[in-house]
């Protein structure tokens, strides 16, 4: 008997202003609402806690030190109370959630996704390879160790933050790990339609490529946000549209109506039975791949500023090798 995961891709809008709990208390109220629905999985938008730095795609770098720092300190140390807080949600609703985040790592800001599970676990943390344009001014680069494929309370999970889906690498790495479920962020409410459109093209290009499902959630800012953001009505247009927050089943079919407009989310149930539908004719990792031709070399060790010899580390130099 085939499974089948109810999961909601969130379109949600931040909460701009206060010390970073409050998109977080939203985020836990969009769970529950997704539990009163049956939802087993809920994707919310790329680093949605406490909000993107939309500030950093229409004002040059010399121009937001104020906000860049007063994103420091809203930004998400892990673990702490916002992951407390998520994981208590997952936990009561029983649900696997995954959110992006802007980590503070001691002096450097991170593009971080984490997975928890059902039982309220994290289950990943990783962050952006590279991030983009812009982002280069406010996050650090992340490394390997994060390109892994968890399992979940939901199914073999995978998770890809916006042009990250442009490195078909990156993508190729989950794809090798048998992903089931991909899950997609993109920060939304930027660049316009052209932005939605290209956004489409890509998730659904990697659900039939990889074989699997992919949840896309995009986040939403209202006018109020988008006039608080801009303070100029100059700059105001490249903060709208770009929001397509979808469902894609592993044949490419949109599953539900897509979001481009507005708060909600797109539900569906996950029959995964397609799954094996589609990689019996095309599996890019298995029949159809040509190993001794083309494969791929990944270096999986967390990226590190000093390597101790002889010696116990004295200091952690993240909070990745404190865990460690």
């Amino acid at each position: 008997m085939s499974r089948i995961v109810r999961a909601a891709a969130i379109q949600i809008s931040p909460v701009l202003g206060d010390d970073g709990l409050g998109t977080a208390r939203k985020v836990c109220q969009a769970i529950r609402e997704a539990a009163e629905k049956g939802v087993k999985l809920a994707v919310f938008p790329e680093t949605f806690v406490p909000y993107y730095p939309y500030f950093s795609f229409i004002q040059p770098a010399f121009r937001f030190g104020g906000e860049h720092l007063a994103l420091y300190e809203r930004a998400v140390v892990i673990p702490g109370p916002v992951t407390d807080m998520v994981a208590e949600a997952a936990r009561q609703t029983g649900m696997v959630v995954v959110l992006g985040v802007n980590e503070r790592d001691f002096g450097t800001l991170y593009n971080t996704q984490i997975i928890f599970d059902a039982t309220g676990e994290i289950l990943l943390k990783r962050r952006k390879i590279t991030p983009t344009y812009h982002e280069r001014m406010v996050w650090g680069q992340g490394d390997g160790a994060g390109l892994k494929v968890v399992d979940s309370a939901a199914g073999r999970i995978g998770a890809l933050a916006c042009w990250e889906h442009y490195n078909p690498l990156a993508r190729y790495v989950l794809m090798t790990q048998h992903e089931e479920i991909h899950c997609a962020q993109f920060p939304g409410s930027l660049v316009g339609q052209i932005f939605a459109d290209q956004m489409e093209v890509t998730i659904r290009h990697h659900a039939l490529e990889s074989g699997c499902f992919v949840v896309n959630a995009t986040g939403w800012l209202t006018e109020e946000q988008i006039k608080e953001i801009a303070r100029d009505p100059a700059l105001e247009g490249p903060l709208r549209g770009g929001c397509f927050t979808a469902i894609v089943s592993p044949e490419g079919k949109l599953l539900g109506t897509p979001l481009t407009e507005g708060e909600g989310m797109v539900i569906a149930d996950l029959d995964f039975a397609l799954i094996t539908k589609r990689k019996r004719m095309m599996d890019s990792v298995g029949h159809y791949a040509r190993p001794e031709l083309l494969s791929l070399l990944l270096d999986r060790r967390p990226a590190r500023t000093v390597h101790y010899v002889g010696e116990a580390n004295p200091v952690p130099t993240s909070t990745d090798e404190a865990a460690s």
